[in-house]
């Protein structure tokens, strides 16, 4: 691009700007018009987008306006300018668009999923009902007075329907967790099963009921018990299918995340790939520690200055001279030393790391030191007079927001803890009485991703990968992976093995011993 058109994508952190830079910009769009009118067509099929500044992971939205110096607050504010690196085509845009497209398909299929298993659900609660009625509104007089025997079946089915309701209720009426790419099998069997089942009853209630009018209505009510009593057993079959046949572990699952190589170990009971997959995620938010891409980028620079280090020239198509081998004898001699700048590095950097950890446990012992000493004073005073949690965190936190902020730029994880989330971590410990220790664990430890806000997550939208089919079940061997905007985590499958155990009988009479005493012992 030109000068021009890279003066016009540079966006800077304030909204005004001096006349001087409005003057420029106007010398350098006059001067570079004309390779601007070059590129017009190639500005026709593009679009640039820039960027906005990394905000702080635990920032919202109605905070956004305190934190106008991002990474920086603590000391002087700066203004951030840079040029966007990011393009979309006309092909993106489509794919895009596709995208969302396709997350409207996948919400309408779960909407017609909900709808057809509750209209289902309301058919077999309505089915008994209907069977007793009817005989009732259309043949009234035709039929046989209803004893005591049939008076205690419309007892039987009341307390029974309303049992498979809690019952129906506590199984299916759930939120759901995540939205899977495939149907639940068993799930659908179920639904298969109660459609089969109702519609056999009504077959038979519509030929051998309704069309000759059976005057037996003790018969018809015991008819309608039947069903409900079936239905019953259809639950148990449901509770034995969707939540027992899981609970016994079979396999153990090693879960990878791809960029760091940290891992973990689950153990499975029979499911499918996509459930598999769901209780890895459900899993990956509590246990593994959040992903910071920022600790990735020193390796990175570091094996990119030393891969920059050998060049190697062929000119003409001549063999490389004594001087080539020389220069890769001396690239090859420094490569070999680069584990002993590794480990000064890394050395240097904890030894940073320990220090400013060590003044900000200080800076923080002192500062919950002076609100013990303010809470006590304030007693004394009028209530009118009395702090809140959040003015009294307000008042503490300058004196320890120097070196919280040198520790966490240290560690990296400044991207992840706003001015704003701070305050409010601070003001919640205050409130609760909580130790310097307790308030310090957040920032000494980096949690699992659930501790941080959820609209900031890199890891929001998931993708299966599978070479079998996600809803065949767990076996051994099986490898999938999931994948993220970042990141992937990649799952291995393995069956826990058939354990043998033997018994071996311990005569408790063979415990005896001799206690053998030489003559040449001292005594």
């Amino acid at each position: 691009m030109s000068a021009a058109m890279d003066t016009e994508s540079t966006y800077s952190g304030y909204s005004h700007y001096s006349g001087h830079s409005k003057k420029a910009h106007r010398q350098g769009r006059d001067r570079h018009k004309s390779p601007r009118s070059k590129d017009g067509s190639r500005s026709e099929k593009s679009v640039t987008i820039q960027t906005p500044p990394a905000e702080p992971l635990l920032g919202n939205d109605a905070s956004r306006a305190e934190e106008g110096q991002d990474d920086n607050w603590g000391e002087t504010t700066t203004a951030i300018t840079g040029t966007s690196e990011h393009s979309i085509s006309q092909e993106d845009i489509a794919r895009i668009s596709k995208d969302l497209e396709d997350s409207v398909g996948l919400d309408c299929k779960r909407y017609l999923g909900l709808t057809v298993a509750a209209v289902l659900g309301l058919l077999v609660f309505l089915t008994p009902i209907a069977f007793i009625l009817l005989p009732q509104i259309l043949w009234r007089d035709d039929l046989e007075p209803c004893g005591t025997v049939c008076e205690g079946l419309f007892i039987s089915v009341a307390f029974k329907l309303l049992i498979l309701l809690i019952g129906t209720w506590a199984l299916f009426f759930r939120q759901p967790k995540a939205d899977l790419p495939r149907v639940f099998v068993f799930r659908a069997l179920l639904l298969v099963l109660i459609f089969l089942f109702v519609f056999s009853y009504w077959l038979f209630y519509g030929v051998r009921i309704l069309d000759s009018k059976d005057t037996n209505y003790q018969g018809i009510v015991q008819y309608a018990v039947s069903l409900v009593d079936a239905l019953l057993f259809i639950h148990y079959l449901a509770i034995v299918l969707l939540e027992l046949r899981q609970l016994q572990p079979m396999f153990t699952v090693k879960v990878v995340r791809s960029t760091d190589g940290e891992s973990r170990y689950y153990s499975l009971g029979h499911l499918s790939i996509q459930r598999a997959a769901l209780v890895v995620l459900e899993n990956y938010y509590r246990d593994f520690a959040v992903y910071n891409p920022a600790l990735l980028t020193a390796s990175k620079s570091r094996a990119a200055k030393h891969m920059a280090g050998l060049k190697v020239y062929n000119v003409d198509g001549n063999n490389a001279s004594g001087q080539s081998r020389a220069m890769i004898a001396a690239a090859a001699r420094r490569r070999d030393s680069s584990h002993n700048e590794l480990y000064y590095e890394e050395a240097d950097h904890e030894r940073r790391v320990k220090k400013r950890r060590a003044r900000l446990v200080v800076a923080v012992e002192e500062a919950f030191t002076h609100i013990k000493r303010l809470q006590a004073e304030e007693q004394q005073k009028a209530p009118g007079e009395t702090m809140d949690p959040r003015e009294a965190a307000q008042a503490i936190f300058p004196s320890m927001a120097r070196a919280l902020q040198k520790y966490l730029r240290t560690t990296r994880q400044q991207q992840y803890h706003s001015m704003e989330s701070i305050l409010q971590h601070l003001s919640f410990c205050i409130t609760n009485n909580m130790t310097p220790k307790a308030f310090l664990e957040r920032y000494l430890n980096p949690g699992p991703t659930l501790q941080y806000d959820r609209d900031r997550w890199f890891s929001k939208q998931w993708t299966l990968v599978s070479e079998e089919a996600v809803t065949s079940g767990l076996q051994d061997g099986v490898v999938f992976v999931l994948k993220c905007l970042d990141f992937s985590l990649v799952v291995n499958v393995k069956k826990i093995p058939f354990i043998k155990l033997s018994e071996e009988f311990i005569d408790p009479k063979s415990h005896k011993f001799v206690l053998r005493l030489q003559s040449e012992t001292s005594v």
